[in-house]
């Protein structure tokens, strides 16, 4: 299948690009700048420059003909929210999602694709506690939920209207477990010297995902045509962060027993360390549904696997 991915130079589009070419499918990566996308990529892809997504549509020529869309494209959420980052967490999802969709509406019918698989996140729930979160649960309404459905929205209009034969997933990816990034890469090196512990109480729970199973479940559901709408992207078994940590802390071989307090995080992050504070316990009922068969549905064993353990 020829596929187009948007973000293809981050974390996980690298790691979702690598799956695609493996089993022998073409790769297009959208990106601000088709150098980086050779030197992070290699050149087993053909990379098509789109250097404004929050202003402008996607040349028609990288998605034209395409099979699939794989659109992970997004401001990081792990920094301190200005206001000026918070608008361009939202404005990189919501316009640049607008943007793609309107590319994807200008293709003549037969040179559309049949799927978009949409990047969303937990965050759509927020702050739930222990409750478990199913695909049919309601969204929150704080600034990440509000963003998140905003994005969905976006995302959802490429199946509505003139082109309603485009099956829409939207991806919502938990916590993601990679070596060298994401939000593992900003626990380790207290754990390392043997000050790591649980974030304020460490109840919260924490919908942990390795990100070989990102990959992985994002080509399951863009192959299988059963999938549509949203389907949780987080492991079989939900974790608190305590209990994140304490795995953390046998993998490691280090203790794991000084609590991190929520007002040191506050100073750090501000706004953005609700994200850690408060989490969610989202559930994979829809993947589950789908038949996919997780590669690391293990904690203990994920960290292992992502620290060379």
């Amino acid at each position: 299948m020829r596929v187009a991915v948007t973000g293809a130079t981050g974390m996980i589009g690298s790691a979702v690009v690598r799956a695609l070419i493996d089993r022998g499918d073409e790769v297009i990566a959208l990106t601000r700048s088709g150098v980086r996308a050779r030197s992070v990529l290699g050149s087993g892809v053909e990379p098509h420059e789109w250097p404004n997504p929050e202003e402008a549509p996607p040349p028609p020529a990288a998605l034209d003909g395409a099979g699939g869309v794989i659109h992970l494209l997004g401001e990081p959420i792990a920094q301190r929210w200005s206001e000026q980052a918070k608008r361009a967490i939202r404005d990189s999802r919501v316009l640049g999602t607008r943007h793609l969709v309107a590319a994807i509406a200008a293709l003549p019918e037969e040179r559309r694709p049949e799927v978009l698989v949409s990047q969303s996140a937990t965050g759509y729930y927020g702050p739930r506690g222990d409750e478990r979160l199913d695909e049919t649960c309601e969204p929150g309404d704080d600034f990440l939920a509000n963003v998140t459905i905003a994005w969905e929205r976006e995302a959802l209009g490429a199946g509505a209207g003139g082109h309603p034969g485009l099956r829409v997933v939207l991806t919502r990816t938990g916590v993601v477990l990679a070596s060298g990034g994401g939000a593992l890469a900003k626990m380790l090196p207290p754990f390392k010297v043997g000050v790591g512990g649980p974030v304020a109480g460490g109840r919260q729970y924490v919908p942990w995902i390795h990100l070989d199973d990102v990959a992985r479940a994002m080509l399951h559901v863009l192959d299988d045509g059963r999938a549509n709408g949203p389907v949780n992207l987080t492991a079989p078994k939900s974790v608190t962060n305590a209990e994140l940590a304490r795995a953390l802390g046998r993998v490691l071989h280090r203790p794991a027993v000084l609590p991190v307090p929520g007002a040191i995080l506050r100073l750090m992050y501000g706004e953005m360390a609700s994200v850690v504070l408060t989490g969610q316990r989202a559930v994979p009922k829809r993947l589950t549904e789908l038949g996919y068969e997780f590669a690391h549905p293990d904690l203990e064993a994920a960290l292992g696997d992502v620290l060379g353990r």
